[in-house]
């Protein structure tokens, strides 16, 4: 079949257009001289045949993949702490192997209950004592804290293990799974000056040790308690700060009324070291209100703060 080719003067040939509306779909110009060359139903079905595949080509391809949603990785550098042999010297004794969990999502923080005027260089010695103390007169395998920090701010690595493995710790009564201790050393009860070195230590600490786990440290974690002894029975989910005073989670002073005081700014430190935005009183308040709410999807499974469950006093 002959084909006329346009004649002179007439507008130059465009290139061809898919609608992407609603309305018809144009075809390319060859595909019409091509069907001008099939007889009857070859050329109505290569007709049908080329609809589809430009209203296809006009459309999002199914196939493509959706680039996923990027999730800020929200965690702080590990601080510099020292090993344990820094301490032990030659009071260690043969122990069993430690033990592990899956993950950190909680900091207890604790203070020794020790003087407070002793010169940092003596730190070694008094970690020392208080492990000479724990696996004698206590007959533990080792000492109960992950770590300690003097008031200086120098971290000391405590329980053996690893100090970037979630080892499991004996540092607060039902509440050691998936958690570590940190212990200032000193003692912190009302009126006592927590000193500002001290405090960045363990922000940094928490920090680092909460980021591996993508924890806000400002955050409310899930912990299910392992002993009665705790402020919670045994078996009991309890809601619970991610940095946590030691009696937020066992009935005691520790870690004194002063540390404990402080560790609202402890944890916007924290935070702020993983990379997140600072807190605002609204969101403080936004987080209780959600506590509340999980509190009251699950009555008698998720214990607050004040450590009441059903039918266990505080």
């Amino acid at each position: 079949m002959r084909v006329l080719g346009r004649p002179g003067g007439a507008r130059s040939r465009r290139a061809p257009r898919i609608s992407h509306g609603t309305g018809r779909t144009a075809l390319p110009r060859a595909v019409g001289v091509l069907l001008g060359c099939l007889p009857g139903v070859a050329a109505a079905v290569a007709l049908v045949l080329c609809a589809y595949g430009v209203e296809r080509a006009a459309e999002p391809s199914a196939a493509a993949p959706v680039p996923a949603r990027e999730t800020a990785a929200y965690t702080a550098a590990r601080p510099p702490i020292v090993p344990r042999t820094a301490w032990m010297g030659d009071a260690g004794r043969e122990q069993p192997p430690p033990r592990y969990d899956d993950e950190v999502v909680a900091v207890f923080v604790h203070h020794t209950d020790s003087p407070n005027d002793y010169d940092c260089a003596e730190a070694p010695a008094h970690i020392r004592g208080l492990y000479e103390g724990q696996i004698t007169a206590r007959d533990w395998d080792d000492i109960g804290y992950n770590f300690l920090v003097d008031r200086c701010g120098i971290i000391y690595e405590g329980r053996a293990g690893g100090a970037g493995r979630p080892v499991t710790g004996a540092h607060t009564q039902g509440f050691n799974h998936r958690s570590t201790g940190v212990a200032a050393l000193g003692t912190f009860s009302a009126g006592v000056p927590v000193p500002p070195a001290m405090e960045r230590a363990i922000a940094a600490l928490a920090a680092w040790k909460l980021g591996l786990s993508g924890t806000d440290p400002r955050s409310d974690v899930r912990l299910v308690s392992s002993n009665d002894g705790s402020r919670y029975a045994a078996g009991t989910t309890a809601m619970l700060p991610a940095l946590a005073g030691h009696s937020d989670g066992f009935m005691t002073s520790c870690p004194g009324a002063a540390l404990q005081a402080r560790l609202p700014e402890i944890r916007e430190a924290a935070a702020k070291l993983q990379g997140r935005r600072t807190d605002t009183g609204d969101r403080r308040e936004q987080r209780q209100e959600a506590r509340e709410e999980q509190q009251e999807e699950a009555p008698g499974e998720v214990a607050g703060q004040d450590g009441r469950v059903a039918g266990v006093p505080r």
